[in-house]
């Protein structure tokens, strides 16, 4: 993201088929990264759970529903960015 934003470095995008699976994984992420020392600076949309919003400074996760996720297409809007993929 550095290269065509200066939002953020890092945009983390991934999805849960439930607002219950979405909310485990901001959970977990929360979590995880808290035992690293990493606090997350502000929280978005964790309620409603269909598109939530973690942002860490140089790195902001989002975690949608499937549905939520296909209507943003944040992959599409943000494709001049390079991308990598997590094996």
């Amino acid at each position: 993201m550095r290269k065509v934003s200066n939002i953020t470095d890092f945009f983390i995008i991934c999805s849960g088929n439930s607002t219950r699976q979405v909310k485990a994984i901001s959970d977990h992420i929360i979590e995880k990264l808290k035992m690293r020392g990493q606090r997350v600076w502000h929280i978005e949309g964790y309620q409603q759970s269909v598109w939530v919003l973690l942002d860490y400074g140089d790195t902001v996760a989002h975690i949608f529903t499937t549905p939520t996720r296909a209507f943003y297409d944040l992959e599409r809007l943000w494709s001049d960015a390079p991308l990598l993929k997590q094996k």
